[in-house]
C-alpha cells in the first residue's frame, strides 16, 4: 500500500471525508453576542443549529477513538522537515517554565538522569487533558533527579506535555529523543548527514524549533545505525550546530549523545568514553554510556573526562539485561561505583517496578527502589515563590476540591501533579526509638486526588520529632505567609507545627517568632496569623478553622530580613503531661509559602471565552434505552452528544491551571438564562484552550433553545479560590436539529 507523504499525512482527518467546500455548505450558521449578566459579569453567547455533519479533526493531534487531544511523535524525516507550528499544536505547549533550582544544572555536582522507556511510549500519558486510566504509572521522586528523558523508538519523540509540566514544576529539565535504528535508520541518516551542511542544519533547526515551541529543554541523540565516512564525518558539526542553536533559543538547553556509533561509522557500544567516541562528547553537552560497563571502564574514563566528569552519564539498565552491574533492587550497587568516580548517572527504565512487579504494590515498590538509592541522590532545591502544593500525584480514585468531593472514579492527568516532597524515613540521632516516615496516599485528599501520609513515633525520652519535606533555596521577601492544611487520623492529641530553616544566619533577622537552636542554620516555629489583612481575605478565609472532612488549616506570618529559606519541616510534639510513647498518623493536604506582596495585586480576569469546532452526535440507542428504564414512566428528552473547543485569553504566568465547568439547561429564548445551577467539573486545562468531548445534553424541543454554559475558573499560583463572578463564561444556545 502506498503511504502518504508528510504533507498528506499531516492533513489526514478523522471521521467522514468531505471536501472543504462541502463542509462549508453543511456547517450550520453560528452567531454570537455578549450578554451582561451582572454588575461585573459578562457572558459571550453563541448560537448553533444542530447538524450531525462531523467537523473533521487532524488525525495527528486527536485520538482516533475518542477525539481527545493527544501528544504525538514524528515518525519520518519528511514529517520532521515539513513540521511547522499549527494552531492544533498549542494543546501540547507546556504551561510550566523550567523552575529555578539549586545547584544549577551547570554546576559540576554529579547529576542523575532518568530515561523513561515504557512499553513503546505514548500510553495513557499521551492524553493531554487526562484520562480515566486505572492504576497508571506515576513518578514522583522528582527532587532526586536532574534530567528527564522521554524515550521511544520513533524517529522524533516529543515528550508528552504532562511530563514536561510535572518535571519543570520540580526544576527538572526534559529532553526528547532523536533515534535512528537498523537499516532504515542508516538510510535516513545518510539522507541528511552525507550531504552538505545545509542538510544537517535543516534537521537541527527543526529540532530546535520543536523544543522551543513545545517548551522542553533539548534532545538525546541516539544513532544506532552504521554510517558512511561522509555521514559520520558530519556528526560532530551537526551536534555542535544543534547545541549552539538550541542554547540560543532555549535557555539552559541540552544535547546529549548516546554511546553507539564510533568515529569510524560502525555501531560499536564502548560502555565508556574513549578515543573512539570522544569527538562526539566534545561536540555537545554530555555523553550517555551504554550499560555493560565494569569498574575498570570507570577508572579509564576519569582521565578521558577530565574536568567534565559530571557531563558523563553512566548508563544503568534497571531491568538488568545483559552483563551489567546491579539493576532492579540492586541498582544502588551501580550508583555506588558511579558516584565513587565522580560521574553522573543515567537510570534507564526505572519503570521496571511498574512493568514487572505487582501493580497493587507499585507505590511500596517504587518507594523501596528510590529509597535504596537515596544516599547517592542528593536532592536539588526549589528557588522561587509562591511555593504551593497539595501533594496531588496527578491521579486518584476521586477528585476533591478544597475538601469537597467533586467526582468519584479513576483519573490520571500528569500535568496536574503538584510539587512532591522528599520521601524518606527520618530517625533522630542516638539510640532513641522515634521515627517519622512519609508516604503518598490516594485514600483521602484536600485538593486533587491524593495527600501526604506521615506516620511516626515520639519516644518517651524526647518532646517532639520532625521530618524535612522540602529542600528550598529562596531569598525571602520581608514578609511571607505560610499555610498548612492537615488532619490527624484516629484519636490523637499530638501537636502539629510547620517549621522552616533559614540560612545566612549572620545577617538573617527573624522578627516576631521564637528561634530554635541549630548548628549551621536556624529553625523557626512561625507565629499563627490571627487577624489577616482584609485584602488577603480570600487566601486566609479558613485559617484556624475546622474544615469539612476533619481538615484543619493553620496560617502563619513571618517577618524576615536578609534570609534565605532553606527547608520546610513538619514537627510533631507530645501532648502536655504525656510521658508515654506517642504513635501518630497525620495527613497533610496542602502547604503554601507566599510572598505577602503578591497577595495585594489584583488578579486578571478570564476574557474572550469562545466556543468553536462544534460537533453533534445522537446518543447511542443503548444510552436512550438505559435512560428510559431509569425514568420508567417519565421520559427524559432525547439526548445529544456535544463536542467543541473552548478558547480564552489569560496571562498564563498567573495560574497553576484552569478548571473547566459546565451548566446544562433548556428553555425558551425569551426566558433568558436559566436559574442558578451548580456547575459540573469537566476537567483541567493548562493552556488557554480546552476540548469538550461527548458532553451529554438534552435535545432542544420545538420552539425552545437548548443551553449549555461553559465556565473557566482560573486557579492562581498562590492557591486560593477565585469567586465565580470572576470566572470566564460563554453560553451555547442550540436549536434544531437539521436532519
Amino acid at each position: 500500500m502506498e503511504t502518504a507523504g508528510p504533507r498528506t499525512r499531516a492533513a489526514a482527518r478523522l471521521g467522514a471525508h468531505a471536501t472543504r467546500e462541502e463542509q462549508r455548505k453543511r456547517r450550520p450558521v453560528r452567531r454570537w453576542q455578549r450578554r451582561r449578566i451582572g454588575e461585573e459579569q459578562e457572558e459571550a453567547v453563541f448560537r448553533e443549529v444542530v447538524s450531525f455533519t462531523r467537523d473533521p479533526l487532524p488525525a495527528r493531534y486527536y485520538d482516533k477513538d475518542t477525539t481527545k487531544p493527544i501528544s504525538f511523535y514524528l515518525p519520518s524525516l519528511e514529517e520532521l522537515l515539513a513540521w511547522t507550528p499549527d494552531a492544533e499544536d498549542s494543546f501540547n505547549v507546556a504551561l510550566e517554565p523550567l523552575k529555578c533550582r539549586q545547584p544549577p544544572l551547570s554546576s559540576q555536582r554529579p547529576r542523575t538522569l532518568l530515561c523513561h522507556d515504557m512499553m513503546g511510549g505514548y500510553l495513557d500519558d499521551k492524553f493531554i487533558q487526562g484520562s480515566a486510566a486505572q492504576n497508571p504509572y506515576c513518578f514522583y521522586h522528582w527532587q532526586c533527579i536532574d534530567i528527564f528523558v522521554y524515550f521511544s523508538h520513533h524517529l522524533v519523540t516529543i515528550p508528552p506535555v504532562g511530563w514536561t509540566n510535572a518535571a519543570h514544576r520540580h526544576g527538572v529539565c526534559v529532553l526528547g529523543t532523536f533515534i535512528a535504528e537498523w537499516k532504515e535508520g542508516g538510510r535516513l541518516c545518510e539522507a541528511f548527514l552525507a550531504g552538505d551542511e545545509c542538510s544537517y542544519q535543516a534537521v537541527a533547526d527543526q529540532l530546535v524549533l520543536i523544543a522551543q515551541f513545545f517548551r522542553f529543554d533539548g534532545w538525546l541523540i541516539n544513532i544506532e545505525s552504521s554510517l558512511s565516512l561522509a555521514a559520520v564525518g558530519n556528526v560532530p558539526p551537526f551536534l555542535r550546530y544543534l547545541s549552539t542553536q538550541l542554547c540560543r533559543q532555549v535557555p539552559g538547553g541540552l544535547v546529549l549523545w548516546y554511546d553507539s556509533v564510533v568515529s569510524s561509522g560502525q555501531v560499536k557500544w564502548q560502555n565508556e568514553l574513549n578515543e573512539q567516541n570522544r569527538i562526539f562528547f566534545d561536540s555537545c553537552h554530555g555523553f550517555f554510556t551504554n550499560y555493560n560497563w565494569r569498574e575498570e571502564h570507570l577508572d579509564r574514563m576519569v582521565a578521558q573526562a577530565g574536568e567534565r566528569r559530571a557531563d558523563v552519564y553512566v548508563g544503568v539498565d534497571v531491568f538488568a539485561r545483559g552483563n551489567v552491574v546491579g539493576g532492579q533492587f540492586d541498582t544502588h550497587k551501580s550508583l555506588e561505583l558511579i558516584r565513587k568516580h565522580g560521574f553522573s548517572a543515567a537510570l534507564f527504565a526505572p519503570g521496571w517496578v511498574y512493568e514487572c512487579l505487582e501493580k497493587r504494590d507499585f507505590f511500596q515498590n517504587q518507594d523501596k527502589f528510590w529509597g535504596l538509592l537515596g544516599r547517592y541522590l542528593p536532592p536539588h532545591s526549589i528557588c522561587s515563590l509562591p511555593f504551593v502544593t497539595s501533594f496531588c500525584l496527578g491521579m486518584g480514585t476521586r477528585r476533591v476540591c478544597y475538601g469537597q468531593e467533586e467526582a468519584v472514579g479513576p483519573w490520571y492527568h500528569p500535568s496536574a501533579q503538584e510539587i512532591q516532597p522528599l520521601f524518606a524515613e527520618h530517625r533522630p540521632e542516638g539510640d532513641g526509638q522515634g521515627w517519622v516516615k512519609t508516604h503518598c496516599c490516594l485514600a483521602d485528599a484536600w485538593n486533587g486526588g491524593s495527600s501526604l501520609l506521615i506516620r511516626g513515633v515520639i519516644p518517651p525520652e524526647v518532646g517532639h520529632v520532625a521530618v524535612r519535606l522540602f529542600s528550598l533555596h529562596v531569598p525571602v521577601p520581608p514578609k511571607i505567609f505560610l499555610s498548612m492544611v492537615y488532619k490527624l487520623e484516629g484519636p490523637s492529641d499530638v501537636g502539629v507545627a510547620l517549621e522552616l530553616t533559614t540560612g545566612d544566619a549572620g545577617s538573617c533577622h527573624v522578627g516576631g517568632i521564637s528561634t530554635l537552636s541549630a548548628e549551621a542554620s536556624s529553625r523557626h516555629s512561625p507565629r499563627p496569623l490571627r487577624v489577616p489583612p482584609t485584602k488577603l481575605a480570600r487566601w486566609v478565609g479558613h485559617c484556624g478553622q475546622q474544615l469539612s472532612g476533619g481538615w484543619v488549616q493553620r496560617c502563619y506570618e513571618v517577618n524576615l530580613r536578609g534570609c534565605v529559606l532553606q527547608d520546610l519541616w513538619v514537627s510533631f510534639s507530645r501532648p502536655p503531661g504525656s510521658r508515654e510513647q506517642e504513635a501518630f498518623v497525620c495527613r497533610l493536604g496542602e502547604l503554601q509559602v507566599v510572598d505577602a506582596n503578591s497577595l495585594l495585586s489584583p488578579l486578571p480576569r478570564v476574557q474572550a471565552v469562545s466556543v468553536s469546532r462544534v460537533c453533534w452526535q445522537r446518543a447511542a440507542p443503548e444510552e436512550e434505552e438505559e435512560e428510559e428504564e431509569e425514568e420508567e414512566e417519565e421520559r427524559r428528552p432525547a439526548r445529544l452528544r456535544l463536542s467543541c473547543a473552548l478558547h480564552w485569553s489569560y496571562p498564563l504566568s498567573h495560574v497553576r491551571c484552569f478548571r473547566i465547568h459546565c451548566c446544562r439547561a433548556t428553555g425558551s429564548p425569551a426566558e433568558g438564562p436559566p436559574g442558578p445551577e451548580k456547575p459540573a467539573l469537566l476537567g483541567l486545562a493548562f493552556v488557554n484552550q480546552y476540548r469538550v468531548v461527548d458532553l451529554a445534553v438534552a435535545a432542544a424541543g420545538p420552539g425552545t433553545d437548548g443551553r449549555v454554559e461553559f465556565l473557566v475558573e482560573p486557579v492562581p499560583r498562590e492557591g486560593f479560590l477565585v469567586p465565580k463572578a470572576e470566572w470566564g463564561r460563554a453560553a451555547l444556545l442550540y436549536s434544531g436539529p437539521h436532519t
